[in-house]
């Protein structure tokens, strides 16, 4: 299935001469010869649509502001979006995470995330933090399959200031021995915490078995024995390997001078390193339909994750399964009635008890992904639960309506607009875009490629990754009441006169 949009340039300055010249070649005329006191009334109805949209695209560029994006000599991208208020957020996305270690170093990502603010050539641990401090900042960093993350939130005048930091931190960290044991027994005990979390725990099996044999089936943590013995050398071979400007995305948002945050990082990294083209490039990650269940009777209720394999960040299904994913919801018997309403899953739940919450997720990476749902239930419902679920897949498969896509597409949008608010989740946003894309993807594309999505679109792409897949599944918990994986297997389509 393709889609056919019009891209239009991320930065306003290029839109509103584009949009304004469309404007006047497409309905000028129109609009010249209709106009009248009643505006637009007076305009054929097949005029009116294409008028009114020109206007809210217009009205709305001149509300968002453009993003722009410079590449320094060694490749270095820096993209920020100036609001003018008066903190901002500004961060260092790079392209490198566990996806791209070994079963020897499988860990080394999250350890180096960890080593970053434990002092550098120029500032001790101590040093790092009162200078961060006395300016009211925050440094902050996390670590993902694909990226790493290090970032800075602060007053708009001290950018800076904080830039220099989060340079000093990348390229100059001292990386003691003394430091690094110490680090040790803190990874070890984050590893117990993370292991009280159950969602995290079936999701990291879902991972393990959906992705098997596969970097992208490996923690983020590591394996014990990893942290155990991970050396400085192993830090400062992952460090010279990924941690290249080419790589690399600044990313600014709040109050940013673009000029100036490209100004400063050219005058802390623009020496750092040459352009290096011969970029390492993560091994593709072979999916395989199976299951693992982790049986624990004394735990109340089951925690289980059920996916397909879906799509990358690129590719054209994305925005079709993300509706889907909307059409399913998420639902929590806690939050009371009223929330998820529209959805037959959240219904199904409440009115026959059958989980204790659900949630689905859409979970991509540069070539592959996971599509599915994660629910929390008793051993006695799961079997209802689990038919509740492939009902409800195999219903988008065949008998989507037009009114569920477009309450879905309305939530869509509503929800990744909430998602913006703040300086920290915008400048995600472009550091993440950048490295996915290659661009920051303007909002009114994001919403006509939303807009142009159809119940029959709908069905095609879950026909095409749901209909008689084979899934993985990940049960923690009384499991004994889950259904067979050939039984969960032959659900997966119906056959049907």
């Amino acid at each position: 299935m393709k889609h056919s949009f019009v891209l239009l340039p991320a930065d306003r300055s290029f839109q509103l001469p584009l949009l304004k010249m469309a404007s006047r070649l497409l309905l000028g005329p129109v609009l010249r010869n209709f106009s009248g006191p009643r505006g637009l009334t007076n305009v054929p109805k097949r005029w009116r649509a294409t008028a009114a949209a020109a206007q809210d695209c217009q009205d709305m560029l001149v509300n968002c502001p453009p993003t722009r994006t410079s590449c320094l000599d060694n490749g270095l991208r820096v993209a920020t979006e100036d609001t003018g208020a008066p903190t901002a957020t500004i961060g260092l996305w790079i392209d490198a995470g566990s996806r791209f270690e070994n079963e020897n170093n499988n860990g080394v990502a999250h350890f180096l995330e960890h080593m970053a603010f434990k002092g550098t050539a120029k500032r001790s641990q101590v040093d790092l933090e009162l200078e961060v401090e006395n300016m009211g900042g925050h440094l902050n960093a996390y670590t993902s399959r694909e990226q790493t993350v290090f970032y800075a939130k602060c007053l708009s005048q001290d950018v800076p200031k904080a830039l220099e930091i989060l340079a000093d931190i990348l390229q100059n960290s001292k990386l003691g021995e003394a430091e690094i044991e110490r680090e040790r027994g803190v990874i070890l005990r984050e590893m117990q915490e993370v292991e009280t979390n159950l969602q995290e725990v079936v999701f990291d099996h879902l991972h393990a078995v959906a992705f098997q044999g596969t970097p992208l089936g490996r923690t983020i943590l590591g394996p014990t024995k990893n942290i155990k013995s991970i050396t400085r050398n192993d830090l400062v071979e992952y460090i010279k390997t990924y941690y290249r400007p080419s790589r690399m995305v600044l990313a600014g948002a709040g109050g940013v001078d673009h000029d100036m945050l490209v100004k400063t990082a050219q005058s802390q990294f623009g020496s750092s390193a040459p352009l290096v083209t011969d970029a390492p490039i993560p091994t593709p990650c072979r999916f395989t339909g199976s299951e693992i269940r982790v049986r624990d009777d004394a735990m109340p209720v089951a925690h289980i994750a059920i996916a397909v394999e879906g799509c990358g960040w690129e590719s054209a299904d994305n925005i079709p399964l993300m509706v889907a994913n909307t059409l399913i919801g998420a639902w929590d018997r806690s939050h009371g009635s009223g929330s998820g309403n529209a959805s037959r899953l959240a219904i199904a739940c409440s009115t026959d008890n059958l989980a204790h919450s659900f949630q689905s997720f859409n979970t991509c990476y540069k070539d592959t992904g996971l599509w599915g749902i994660y629910f929390v239930s008793t051993p006695l419902a799961l079997e209802d639960m689990v038919f509740n679920i492939q009902n409800e897949w195999m219903r988008l498969c065949t008998s989507v309506t037009e009114g569920e896509v477009e309450r879905a597409k309305n939530l869509l949008k509503t929800n990744m607009l909430l998602q913006l608010d703040g300086t920290t989740p915008v400048c995600e946003d472009i550091g993440r875009q950048m490295l996915c894309y290659g661009r920051r993807v303007p909002l009114h594309e994001l919403e006509a490629r939303i807009n142009c999505i159809t119940a029959q679109n709908v069905q095609d792409v879950m026909m095409k990754y749901i209909y008689d897949k084979c899934p993985a599944v990940a049960a923690v918990g009384p499991v004994e009441g889950l259904p067979d994986y050939n039984r969960i297997r032959g659900s997966m389509y119906w056959l049907r006169l």
